[in-house]
């Protein structure tokens, strides 16, 4: 049969990144306490083409996924771009897998457990020399009590629920679970999915005798970063979504 995308297109434009987004594919990942863990992915799988051929073939790109089977990891990402650039007559070839982690979280005060989600991510690239990037994300849900409002108020002060996002590169292999527990360490508090009222009243008081702005939690977790000989590269943000405005607080650190 004729082989469109084969074609020789005419326009003499490359196309930096052509693929395919938003495929859900049931991948198992590394959990620290458990082994594994089995989840379902967000996957992006993009090539370089260049400027001589009409199109891409994106079937192939789903054919790939079955070498990921049955783990996603940064050896198998790496083989999984080799395996693109292969088999899609490409350059360089991008890889993004997004998933829900759920780590056994036990309450502070009653010891009460449950499940906490957390979005993490995995960024691979191999560019034209067969150099590879490999990146890992972490979105962690936090808890924090505005410095100002306590300083300035007779009683209490607002809190409210924010977000840190942290990328990094590293030497090393480092876990997920490290990467959440740093974040959730430099909050004003970190957020539980099943609270008792005694717990409630800890978190409650822990946040107020820690308040931090978005500038403070960026800084801290920077500084920590900086300290830690494996981390080669991070970029971390954090967003407050106010209470008492209608706007989210922000500030972000990358790492130069």
């Amino acid at each position: 049969m004729k082989d469109i995308q084969n074609q020789r297109d005419y326009r003499n434009i490359p196309i930096d990144k052509v693929g395919i987004k938003n495929l859900r594919y049931p991948i198992t990942v590394l959990d620290r306490k458990n082994g594994f863990q089995h989840t379902v992915a967000s996957i992006n799988m993009y090539v370089d083409l260049p400027h001589k051929y009409k199109g891409t073939h994106m079937s192939r790109f789903v054919e790939i996924l079955h070498i990921l089977q049955p783990e996603v990891s940064f050896k198998r990402l790496a083989e999984v771009l080799e395996e693109m650039k292969k088999h899609l007559n490409a350059e360089s070839a991008h890889i993004e897998v997004t998933f829900p982690y759920f780590i056994d979280k036990a309450a502070p005060e009653s010891g009460a457990r449950g499940l906490m989600d957390y979005t993490c991510r995995i960024i691979g690239f191999s560019d034209p020399e067969g150099r590879l990037d490999l990146v890992s994300e972490v979105i962690v849900p936090i808890s924090s009590v505005c410095p100002c409002s306590k300083e300035i108020s007779s009683e209490g002060a607002h809190n409210q629920r924010g977000e840190v996002r942290l990328q990094t590169r590293f030497r090393k292999f480092i876990w997920m679970e490290d990467m959440i527990e740093l974040v959730e360490e430099h909050a004003s508090c970190d957020v539980f999915s099943v609270l008792k009222r005694a717990d409630e009243k800890y978190v409650t008081e822990k946040a107020f005798s820690n308040p931090k702005f978005v500038e403070d939690i960026v800084r801290d977790i920077s500084k920590r970063l900086k300290e830690d000989k494996n981390i080669t590269w991070f970029s971390v943000s954090a967003e407050n979504f106010e209470s008492i405005h209608n706007h989210s607080a922000y500030a972000s650190i990358t790492d130069s």
